[in-house]
């Protein structure tokens, strides 16, 4: 393929990337599947690679994000950013429309109703169709520009359908479902979550290395538009969606104000019920509803108030941000994926900011016994960032004596083995590896490529192994057959003989792995590592008491403490016995001498993707060379080795001060 044929490739491929963004992130209608679309991409990917001199800024690719900045630099606003008057009443919306009326005696006026997203407001400039500048609202006179963060954000284009100068305002958010993941993902990592959709967007705008917003589930809608030749907003928000810019679900042009209340009554909040309220409606959380004056040229002519455009104002409904107040029937226990014990409030259900509760979380037994709740009590409930619903207190005053303290159970509820109190959490704990409420994350985990490597054994076909109840614990896996496997979905003869292949495989795996794949708590990939080196075998490691446990390096009080309750435990044993009898004989292990070099006796944490080799495989050079390798950053890190799309640990090293290592400091100094 000559040149010519590669910049005609690579600009159909990118035309159709373009499209399938905007079918997705603007339409909600995609056409291909998320493979299809990755194998386009990887394509693209491909071509400019090996033609560096067919780059250009507006190619999809360019989202990953670039070096890290020192620090973000100010934007003044053409137009001021400024907020919104507020009402939380009909009649509030009613005065509005009559101080409307006074300042146009005489004139129709057209409203648009549209819903608020909670979100962080932001403004990008386009010059002849090319995003060229993104900023934060700030103090409404000057934002930050955080142009190269908002690039990454898929929903956003990089380059509009047509040629034009403008200015566009709007909302970047986080969907409801996204941030629920994030929270779970950053839960599993022991890092800290966030409280709301909102406050995550935020905190991911404001890093200052783009590499990890684009590891965000980010997205955006737009609402207003600086420049271009407009008569009204309606006609605004249509050219925006025509420009392959996204907008909001759903909005209503209205005659007057007497048509903006009936659209609300039957569109937006329809009396009590949840399932035609707007909120179910749309993937992001709302902050209320905002009626607008449609015409361009009657908002010019509307004096500004102090703070707030004249012509607008948000109406929040009271019952979406009024908590509401029930009785506490009960306090049950879930189980989590990772074993965690969560006390649930079960409540006599209650209508509360636009659907019925019948549970919320009490996250925690400190954090009933700081509130004081008791089985019941009388509560006020609330939804945490309007989504997750929660118990805020206990209406202390209404109590007859005959509520009852709450206890946590000795025994975990879903397998009924016995539980403990993670010492470093405000959490008790369930270690038994059969434990069907954790079976699922604990076979992913046994599987993972740091554990015991199996090959083929994903998320898809422990979801069906579990549900389709052909494994019970990790031992099960080895008594699975072809033929079992093979009347699963998506998965064929030849692919079931793979994975089946895979399992027998790893049956003579490194002690470590199996250490690791067995997810006890506080073990990851290094203590396994020592562990294995020390004592030699699992037998051996199972019998040792906490103080033999400490003898060996780096493992402490808590990790011991982790390690005798996890192989006293009977039903652990049961699984470690049937292990054994399918044939489990993990390689013996004698601790040697480690080569010295830089890193000798210094603690290394490695995230984001390397290029020279995988970070599997940096781990491993560093353990050669004397390194303990830390799963998470502290303040006993010494490096931090940082590859594409590093995530929260960079920050958390920069806040500590950690030394950070680029991959080819990394390797100049694995050499010395």
């Amino acid at each position: 393929m000559n040149h010519r044929e590669t910049q005609k490739q690579i600009t159909e491929l990118r035309r159709q990337i373009h499209r399938h963004d905007q079918l997705y992130y603007t339409e909600a209608r995609p056409e291909i599947s998320d493979y299809d679309y990755d194998q386009l991409f990887a394509e693209l990917q491909k071509l400019e690679a090996a033609h560096s001199d067919l780059v250009t800024p507006d190619s999809p690719t360019q989202r990953v994000g670039g070096a890290p900045l020192k620090e973000f630099q100010s934007v003044r606003h053409t137009s001021p950013m400024l907020s919104l008057e507020k009402s939380d009443t009909l009649d509030g919306l009613r005065k509005f429309d009559a101080d409307i009326h006074k300042q146009l005696p005489g004139e129709n006026v057209e409203y648009v109703l549209e819903p608020k997203i909670d979100g962080v407001s932001i403004t990008c400039r386009y010059e002849n169709g090319v995003l060229v500048q993104a900023a934060t609202r700030g103090d409404g006179t000057t934002g930050d520009d955080i142009t190269a963060n908002v690039k990454t954000i898929k929903a956003i284009p990089l380059k509009l359908s047509e040629p034009v100068t403008l200015e566009v305002r709007g909302e970047a958010y986080i969907p409801v479902v996204a941030f629920e993941k994030l929270n779970d993902k950053l839960r599993q990592a022991n890092e800290k979550t966030f409280p709301n959709p909102r406050n995550a967007t935020a905190g991911t705008l404001k890093q200052l290395d783009s590499r990890s917003v684009a590891a965000r589930p980010l997205s955006a809608v737009f609402y207003a538009v600086a420049g271009g030749e407009f008569t009204s907003h309606a006609e605004a928000l249509e050219a925006l969606k025509k420009l392959g810019l996204p907008t909001a679900h759903f909005w209503w042009k209205c005659w007057d104000m007497d048509g903006v209340l009936a659209r609300y009554k039957s569109d937006i909040v329809a009396g009590n019920d949840e399932t035609k309220d707007l909120r179910t409606k749309v993937p992001y959380e709302l902050d209320g509803i905002v009626v607008k004056v449609n015409s361009l040229d009657q908002q010019r002519r509307i004096p500004a108030k102090a703070r707030a455009p004249g012509y607008a104002i948000v109406f929040k409904p009271e019952h979406w941000i009024k908590p509401a107040e029930t009785k506490l029937l009960a306090i049950t226990i879930q189980v989590g994926r990772t074993g965690v014990l969560t006390p649930v409030a079960e409540l006599e259900p209650v209508f509360v900011q636009g659907s019925t509760v019948a549970r919320a979380t009490l996250h925690n037994e400190e954090e009933i016994k700081r509130k004081d709740i008791r089985i019941g009590d009388t509560v006020i409930i609330r939804k945490a960032g309007m989504v997750i619903p929660e118990v805020v207190e206990a209406v202390t005053g209404k109590r007859t004596g005959t509520e009852k303290i709450f206890q946590m159970p000795a025994i975990c509820p879903a397998c009924g083995g016995p539980v403990n109190r993670d010492p470093e959490f405000v959490a008790w704990r369930c270690e038994n590896i059969a434990c069907p409420a954790q079976l699922k994350r604990r076979l992913e985990h046994f599987a993972m490529r740091n554990a015991m490597d199996i090959e083929g054994l994903g998320e898809v076909l422990v979801n069906q192994l579990v549900e389709q109840k052909l494994v019970r614990d990790v031992a099960d896996l080895y008594a699975l057959t072809v033929e079992q496997l093979a009347g699963l979905e998506r998965m064929a003869e030849k692919s079931a003989t793979n994975v089946i292949t895979a399992i027998a495989g790893t049956k003579n795996r490194e002690l470590w792995r199996l250490l690791h794949g067995l997810g006890i708590t506080h073990v990851g990939e290094e203590a396994a590592r020592k562990l294995a080196g020390h004592f030699g075998s699992l037998q051996a490691i199972a019998g040792a008491t906490v103080e033999e446990l400490q003898k060996c390096k780096d493992i402490g009080p808590v990790v011991a403490a982790s390690l005798h309750d996890f192989f006293s435990n009977p039903r652990n044993q049961e699984v470690l016995a049937r292990l054994r009898q399918v044939g489990i004989k993990p390689k013996v292990e004698i601790s040697r001498p480690q080569a010295k070099g830089y890193f000798t006796g210094k603690i290394v944490v490695v995230t984001g993707t390397l290029e020279n080799f995988s970070r599997d495989i940096a781990k491993e050079k560093l353990c050669s060379a004397g390194a303990t390798v830390g799963e998470s950053v502290s303040k006993k890190t010494d490096y931090l080795i940082v590859g594409a799309n590093a995530g929260s640990k960079l920050d958390k090293a920069k806040k500590l001060g950690v030394k950070i290592l680029t991959e080819s400091e990394f390797l100049k100094l694995l050499a010395t």
